[in-house]
């Protein structure tokens, strides 16, 4: 199925370019690239696994597509699954990202992958005359969905830059008119401070980590360019998306439900995604949270006109003395303070049995300030249980590739900080 409709898309779009790779400054029109996909001898092996940043990696999907194998796309470096193929029907292995517990798969079939492409490309306005500038990893989920899919299933070119740097993208961007650029948080705040945003973006997404009101406010004042914030998950792709022409207010507005998405919360305040684009079973160890085109994250959420904020993870909820409270909650009111530049919130066990967790505030300062003054600050806006106790300044807190920062990571760091 979608093998056929890449090779309707070449024949429509035959002499249009299709892929540019800046790295080699090899170009193919969609006629060539849908030749070099035939001429090369399709893949025997039962299970695809391309990686890098490369035409390499578009052309073994097409291999695996038309050979009927299964594809998993795999960032460099990362071993090939170990387990058994999935069930029939199942076409696409996604690997999550272990960060809330062991590694596992979500399978896919060609019917739900073509689903997510769809709802991408009428969501966001994605079109054949704004190529995507592909700077992110095309092994990761929004990548895959946000610049495999659309030009393979929907003709949107795709120029492979060869790194994120600020230089590299001000030449990627350089005789292009219009482009749409996908990225995360971390680049977005890169690419403002060094001056690289090319003023040729007219689509700029942000999706993989939380994209904060102040950065975009000031990309937004600097160059005109608004940053649409994507949420999204592996397991189901898009779910939401602000496709307002005006900064946000609020660093836990994500947008609105895609398009072709129905969204709910179930007991326990946690966001329910209704989706033809949700992913058939987890493998190897199926579990309920997904399966029959419903996908039940583990987000919690307030839905206030047609709007999805979200307030924490269920996981991530700390419990103090019976009480739960959401970290994000307190991390929005304590990155308001001037001398805070990040900061992370988590729960660790207190050394009372009955208070349950200790609050803990991991901070980075622009300026020298005690930990009393941020808790009269705090004080003055949340009730004194959601204080933290323990405070702990650092220089920094390292993000992963997606520009996300792992509580579980720095609550296991600050537990073993007294052995370090």
């Amino acid at each position: 199925m979608l093998y056929e409709r890449w090779r309707r898309i070449a024949r429509e779009r035959a002499s249009e370019l299709a892929l540019c790779e800046l790295s080699s400054g090899r170009r193919w029109s969609f006629a060539e690239l849908a030749r070099a996909a035939e001429t090369v001898r399709a893949r025997e092996a039962p299970l695809v696994c391309p990686q890098g940043h490369s035409a390499e990696f578009i052309m073994a999907v097409l291999q695996a597509w038309r050979a009927g194998a299964v594809l998993c796309p795999l960032e460099p470096g990362q071993p090939a699954p170990s387990f058994s193929l999935p069930p029939p029907l199942c076409r696409h292995l996604k690997t999550t990202s272990a960060t809330t517990g062991p590694a596992r798969a979500v399978a896919f079939t060609e019917e739900q992958l073509a689903a997510d492409a769809e709802n991408i490309l009428t969501t966001m306005g994605l079109r054949p005359d704004r190529p995507n500038l592909g700077v992110i990893s095309m092994a990761h989920s929004y990548g895959f969905s946000n610049l495999v899919l659309p030009l393979l299933l929907h003709g949107i070119p795709l120029i492979l830059v060869p790194s994120p740097l600020p230089e590299a993208l001000r030449s990627a961007a350089t005789g292009q008119p219009a482009i749409t650029l996908p990225a995360v948080p971390a680049l977005w705040r890169a690419w403002h401070e060094s001056g690289a945003i090319p003023p040729s973006v007219v689509l700029a997404i942000s999706a993989g980590a939380p994209l904060s009101v102040s950065l975009e406010r000031a990309v937004f004042e600097t160059s005109g360019l608004k940053i649409h914030t994507f949420y999204g998950s592996t397991e189901c792709g898009g779910i939401a998306y602000d496709a307002t022409d005006k900064p946000r207010s609020d660093d836990a507005c994500v947008g609105s439900p895609m398009r072709n998405v129905k969204l709910d919360r179930n007991a326990d305040g946690c966001v329910c995604v209704f989706s033809r684009a949700a992913g058939q079973t987890y493998w190897p160890d199926p579990d309920g949270a997904l399966g029959e085109g419903c996908f039940q994250t583990g987000d919690l959420a307030e839905f206030r006109d047609g709007v999805i904020y979200l307030r924490g993870r269920l996981s991530d909820q700390i419990n103090v003395a019976g009480r739960k409270i959401a970290p994000a909650g307190i991390e929005r009111v304590l990155a308001a303070h001037p001398a805070v530049t990040e900061c992370l919130v988590f729960g660790v066990p207190s050394q009372h049995a009955d208070r349950g967790e200790t609050i803990v505030a991991c901070v980075v300062v622009r300026e020298q300030i005690a930990a009393a003054q941020l808790k009269r600050f705090l004080l003055d806006k949340l009730p004194s249980w959601q204080v933290p106790r323990e405070w702990w300044f650092m220089n920094s807190l390292a993000a992963n590739r997606l520009g996300k920062v792992s509580r579980a990571e720095w609550r296991r760091r600050f537990l073993g900080r007294d052995h370090a």
